[in-house]
């Protein structure tokens, strides 16, 4: 009587995810020579994040947590089935066939080319603005108008989507919006960012959307009126938009502070990075506060200080995760060099001179 009692009790109560954690290893795809890296973070509630690559981010329920956690344990997929076919009581075969298309959309995401290309069309600045962000001593020219649009039309056939028009200050380039138009007539998908010097200008910023611009990001300096009435013109607009703002020591307060103001204003996204690891709990401090005021948080994009993001420093003991470098997007500096992101000096080629099966197949093998 007592075992039938613990039975319907164990079939009432709600399966017990894994326990939290972070699980790595790594796995082969077919006429793959180099393993793919797995990285799963197991959340308090059995939620699941999924890194692919150090590029791919995959939100996980709690079952497909499971999965991923048997993935990267190398369980053969009839025993993976089953325990999860008895966790939570459903169909073997289907526990099997979800297991099996969870494994080939990792495998498939695996196997894609980039789906961002960072574009950094000058190094040159606006006045004032700080000069080490841009090595401009590393370029020896800048591609002239017709060369960019040749690196878009090969990315373009290479199936890399997204653009993205950086620098540097970039519409200090009198061609951003005949750049853009390019690759808009393509297909792709456009973004900009920019210190904002320029967008307070209407007719410019009205130039730049009519040549399909898609999103921007804002490098926002808060003790600049001209930074916000650039701001304020933007929100006016029909684009998405994202507020970039970098952490030092003495900045925090003003900046924990004008993330208010920037929620009143109708921003929805921020990118946070900081100029030294040093200011680490500062920087959680500032991510805390836009979790709380539910702003979209951006930190992939090659802004000032882009390798001291959130997310890098949380993941700090896996240099791996820091980046999606190389994987999810590469960067082309302002002579056609590319990098496997801003600031990462290793050359994989130049998009001018090298086919892209060259660029690609040297930034795999790294």
């Amino acid at each position: 009587m007592k075992s039938w009692i613990n039975r319907i009790r164990q079939w009432l109560l709600p399966t017990q995810p894994l326990p939290p954690g972070v699980f790595h290893n790594q796995i082969f795809t077919p006429n793959q020579p180099n393993p793919h890296r797995l990285h799963l973070r197991i959340e308090a509630d059995g939620t699941g994040l999924l890194v692919v690559d150090a590029s791919t981010v995959l939100h996980l329920n709690q079952t497909a947590a499971e999965y991923a956690y048997h993935m990267l344990n190398n369980t053969p997929d009839e025993k993976a089935a089953r325990e999860i076919s008895k966790r939570y009581r459903v169909d073997f075969q289907q526990a099997l066939d979800d297991y099996n298309i969870l494994r080939a959309q990792v495998e498939s995401i695996a196997l894609t080319p980039p789906y961002r290309l960072d574009c950094a069309l000058t190094y040159k600045v606006s006045d004032g603005a700080r000069k080490e962000v841009a090595p401009s001593e590393r370029v020896k020219r800048e591609l002239l108008t017709e060369e960019w649009n040749l690196i878009l039309d090969k990315a373009w056939q290479a199936g890399i989507p997204h653009v993205v028009f950086t620098g540097g200050e970039p519409t200090l380039r009198p061609d951003l919006p005949e750049i853009i138009a390019h690759a808009e007539k393509l297909g792709q998908v456009t973004g900009l960012i920019t210190d904002g010097s320029r967008l307070s200008e209407k007719d410019y910023l009205h130039q730049l959307l009519s040549a399909g611009l898609d999103h921007i990001m804002l490098i926002l300096d808060m003790n600049e009126e001209q930074s916000w009435e650039a701001l304020r013109d933007v929100l006016t607009e029909d684009i998405f938009t994202t507020v970039h703002l970098t952490i030092t020591s003495s900045n925090i307060h003003q900046i924990l502070e004008q993330m208010d103001l920037l929620k009143q204003m109708g921003v929805t996204s921020i990118s946070l990075t900081t100029t030294n690891p040093r200011l680490k709990p500062e920087l959680e401090s500032a991510r805390e506060k836009a979790t709380a005021l539910e702003f979209h948080l951006v930190w992939d994009l090659p802004v000032p200080y882009s390798e001291l993001h959130p997310v890098a420093l949380e993941l700090a003991d896996d240099p791996h995760l820091i980046s999606g470098g190389g994987g999810a997007w590469l960067y082309v500096e302002p002579d056609g060099d590319v990098l496997p992101s801003q600031g990462v000096l290793e050359i994989f080629g130049n998009f001018l001179s090298d086919s892209w099966q060259t660029i690609w197949q040297r930034a795999q093998s790294r």
